[in-house]
Order: C-alpha cells, then sequence, then structure tokens
C-alpha cells in the first residue's frame, strides 16, 4: 500500500504538471514562463514526495533532504551534461553528428523547465519509489535490474520507439541513474545526472530526446549516417556510444557502493527494514 499511496501521491502532481507545462512548450510565446512554471511544478512534487513519505513511513525522507541539496544537484548537473558532451563528442568525430548554426537561446530556457519536470516525475517515481521499496524486500540487484528494465519499458510508447532504443535507455538512464541512487542514497544525485544529461541533449546540442522530436537548443544540431552510431529517429541515446559510456559509469558507481557498503543483498533483507535511511543523503559521488 505504501507503493500504491506514494506513487498517488506524486503522480496528482506529475500528471496535469507535465501536460500543462508541455503545452506552455509547445506554445513557444514564453519560455520564461515555461520555465518558472516547470520548476515551481518540480519543488511541488518534491515537496508532495516529502508529504506522502512521512505519512506512510513514519520518517524524515533523508533522501530529499534540503541539507546538502544544493550541490548535490550541481554536481550530478555537471557530471551529465559532460558525460553526453563526451558521447556527442565522439559521435561527432566518428562523422555522425554536425552543427548547421546557432539555435533558438530562448527554446533552450524553456527546455529547462520542460526538463524539470520530466526528471522530477521519473526519479521520484522510479529511483525514489519504485527502486527504493523494492529494494527492501528484494535486495539492490534485483531492484536495479526490475526497475532498469520498467523505466525502458516505458519509453516504448515514444515516438520512434524501438526495442534497442528501450534497452539503450534501460542501461543509461535505468541503470546510470539507479546506481547514482545506491552509490549516494540522494536523489539528488540521479536528479542532476538526469537533468543534465537530458539538457545537454535537446537543450545544447539540438538533437532528438529518447525518440520525441529535436528540440531548438542552443546548437542547431543534426545527426547522420550509421543508426548504431547516431541512434537514428531515436536520437543519440540509441547510440552504442551512449549505452557503452554509460555502462562504464554504471559500473564505477555501483563499486563505489559496494566500497561505501550500500549494497543491501538479499540474504540481508528484513520485512521491517528501510536501507534507505540507513546512510546520508548528503554523501557524493
Amino acid at each position: 500500500m505504501r507503493l500504491v499511496k506514494q506513487l498517488g501521491a506524486v503522480l496528482v502532481v506529475a500528471v496535469p504538471g507535465s501536460i500543462a507545462v508541455q503545452a506552455l512548450h509547445a506554445w513557444g510565446h514564453s519560455f520564461g514562463l515555461t520555465l518558472v512554471v516547470g520548476v515551481a511544478i518540480a519543488a511541488l512534487m518534491v515537496g508532495m514526495y516529502r508529504w506522502v513519505v512521512r505519512r506512510t513511513e513514519h520518517r524524515s525522507p533523508a533522501e530529499v533532504a534540503r541539507a546538502g541539496a544544493s550541490p548535490a544537484l550541481a554536481r550530478g548537473v555537471t557530471v551529465g551534461m559532460l558525460i553526453f558532451t563526451a558521447v556527442i563528442g565522439i559521435i561527432a568525430v566518428l562523422g555522425g553528428y554536425r552543427v548547421d548554426g546557432w539555435g533558438s537561446p530562448a527554446a533552450a530556457v524553456g527546455f529547462l523547465g520542460l526538463t524539470a519536470v520530466v526528471v522530477a516525475s521519473e526519479e521520484l517515481i522510479f529511483r525514489g519509489i519504485v527502486q527504493r521499496l523494492l529494494e527492501e524486500r528484494v535486495g539492490t540487484w534485483i531492484a536495479l535490474v526490475v526497475t532498469a528494465a520498467l523505466f525502458g519499458a516505458v519509453h516504448l510508447v515514444n515516438p520512434h520507439a524501438t526495442l534497442w532504443g528501450a534497452f539503450a535507455v534501460a542501461i543509461e538512464a535505468g541503470g546510470m541513474l539507479g546506481a547514482a541512487y545506491v552509490a549516494t542514497r540522494s536523489l539528488w544525485q540521479p536528479m542532476g545526472l538526469h537533468f543534465g544529461w537530458n539538457f545537454a541533449v535537446g537543450g545544447v546540442f539540438g538533437t532528438e530526446v529518447s525518440g520525441n522530436e529535436a528540440s531548438k537548443g542552443l546548437l542547431d544540431g543534426a545527426t547522420s549516417g550509421s543508426t548504431l552510431l547516431t541512434g537514428g529517429a531515436f536520437g543519440p541515446e540509441g547510440s552504442i556510444v551512449a549505452v557503452l559510456a554509460c555502462s562504464i559509469i554504471t559500473v564505477a558507481l555501483l563499486r563505489l557502493a559496494h566500497q561505501r557498503g550500500h549494497i543491501v543483498r538479499r540474504r540481508d533483507v528484513r520485512p521491517a527494514t528501510t536501507p534507505t535511511s540507513a546512510a546520508p543523503a548528503t554523501a557524493t559521488v
């Protein structure tokens, strides 16, 4: 019932909030308003998550503690942007990406608001609720695999989705972001990584985001060539380069989680345990 109640509470904000921000962004007349509304809705979702966790688990949700939130988010955003910049750089060197000129800084601002809502909803739902509660019952490894698979599966409804694209997202986002949560026991780190990655994909380099139409980013970019290299219509997230890069990061994060003693093994699971409260939320990657 905790799963149902927590999902319901977050979705009450996430669903209408996402619809509103997408409509504002598509309207295209006030990208600043899209940013403000998007950030406000993302903050409201975090607040709703805090409230429902307190009500259903009778604890303070350390995974979204205010202390250390800003630096954790900043680190995550920086690392996420750097990872995708390295990915698109490799694709460009291999002839799969080019820049045709400048894009639209105003549209990139609006994309910030849209990204904030997407990231907050997906991280709170998949890492904060599903992965965390599964981990209490079956341990870290099974929870990570199941959550990653679910995350990839929901992207099958995206435009231009393919089984390969869903698998790529499961590895890149489901695996890497789930591992970031396990390593730090904080949702701020995966939120930051996710935000930095998505904004770099659409807001900076102007390419497709998980099959969605390319946004007008800071750069007017385009991919061409082998689908294995570029991801085709699904975008660079379907590229083998992105899969390999994020797999390496995932392994590194899981090694860090092991060193910190954050791995919950199935044999150690107890019905009444709450593993996420055992480690400080301010741990850093």
